[in-house]
């Protein structure tokens, strides 16, 4: 009985210690891991944008009066100075007084210098545009003699393109000069005519080649002068606009590589900032806060096969770089978080978590580059628990 009280006694005590180790011994957590690793990163400012046709060109009546039924349908295409757009029976027109002739005579000398200063700009757009054509061609060559860096071969590219698209604004402005010459010359038509005889018809042609963008008029109807009938625009010559905070805007450069996401189609498509606005709009949000933002104009890249999905007025995500290096050291942002004044993460080593204050430059919406305070093939917890301290012990899987 005395050695059954004796085992008895050992075998509580041991028990009880056995308690005590288990409640003091330190629990090891499960944790998520990465490695600092070195890479390209890019610093990217991302925003909701929308396409639209860069050169619109509205169709209205030049008079007033009865407009037949316009059977073009959205989406037809027009062919310049062929495409029958409307035509319109123009009412019995008021009879003009002197100062009233004299004001559209004036009218009709005013359009005819527009039109001359459209086609002045023309042929000033197509000289620059042939320039920078062959400025490209020059560097295109140089740089296969690596003369030049690739960034100047880029900026001539920038410029050719830019020329370009002056060159096509510049022969919309030569057409809207030429229809508003023909609208300026419709008000001073005849209002002398034998009794019973009509006015004849105005038969509008479409002034671009293109497509047609809006039908405002389908039914025959009495249209006012002035009044808006369609919508011509080429879907080639598409743009984006996005409207980022003032905050952002300021970061934001033309030429900034741009990617065009989330459009519908199954690839990233390559875009390239042209224009940041020089004035600022507020804004209320979907949460009702009011901000101040800047519309930035943005142009593709990427040849027309890859993005001739996408129409006027798609939506668009669009990630504009503001910031890229090829070769860096980076670690998860999901790692970092802030002790006092600086960074930190935790590291792990054979077993333990250790607290690392680092230092940080560039981050992304996923990578931060590190500075300092860490070494290339480290470990790293993601998303650290308020659990774990400096020395916990951890595991994870690989």
């Amino acid at each position: 009985m005395k050695y059954l009280k004796i085992l008895i006694v050992l075998i509580s005590v041991g028990v009880l210690v056995l308690l005590v180790l288990m409640a003091v011994w330190p629990e090891t957590a499960d944790v998520d891991v990465a490695a600092v690793m070195r890479g390209p990163l890019s610093v990217t400012l991302d925003e909701e944008g929308k396409t639209r046709v860069r050169e619109r060109f509205t169709i209205s009546a030049p008079v007033a009066g009865r407009i037949q039924r316009i059977e073009l349908e959205p989406g037809d295409r027009v062919v310049k100075d062929q495409t029958v757009i409307a035509t319109l029976m123009p009412a019995d027109p008021v009879l003009l007084d002197v100062r009233s002739r004299t004001e559209a005579e004036a009218g009709v000398k005013a359009a005819e210098a527009a039109l001359g200063r459209a086609r002045a700009e023309r042929e000033r757009a197509a000289a620059a545009a042939r320039l920078a054509k062959s400025e490209l061609a020059r560097m295109q060559d140089l740089l296969k003699h690596d003369v030049v860096s690739q960034q100047r071969f880029d900026s001539a590219k920038t410029e050719a393109t830019t020329a370009q698209e002056a060159l096509s604004a510049a022969e919309f402005g030569v057409a809207a000069a030429e229809h508003e010459l023909t609208m300026a010359r419709a008000r001073l038509l005849s209002t002398s005519r034998a009794p019973g005889e009509s006015q004849p018809p105005i038969v509008l042609r479409a002034p671009v080649s293109g497509v047609v963008l809006k039908r405002m008029r389908e039914s025959e109807s009495v249209v006012p002068v002035g009044e808006t009938l369609v919508e011509l625009g080429d879907p080639r010559n598409l743009e984006i606009v996005a409207d980022f905070l003032s905050t952002d805007a300021v970061r934001i450069r033309p030429g900034n590589p741009v990617h065009i996401e989330r459009w519908g189609g199954e690839r990233v498509v390559g875009g390239r900032v042209r224009r940041v606005e020089p004035s600022g709009f507020m804004k209320v949000s979907a949460l009702g806060v009011e901000e101040q933002r800047v519309s930035v104009l943005i142009d593709f890249d990427d040849p027309y096969d890859a993005w001739k999905r996408l129409g006027d007025g798609y939506r668009v995500e669009v990630r504009v770089v503001v910031w890229h290096e090829q070769d860096v050291l980076k670690v998860p942002t999901g790692s970092l978080f802030r002790r006092g004044e600086k960074w930190a993460v935790f590291t792990v080593k054979d077993g333990s978590a250790q607290l690392r204050t680092i230092e940080i430059g560039r981050r992304s919406g996923t990578e931060a580059h590190v500075i300092s305070g860490l070494d290339e093939g480290e470990i790293v917890i993601i998303h650290p628990s308020d659990s774990i301290v400096d020395g916990s012990r951890v595991r994870y899987a690989g």
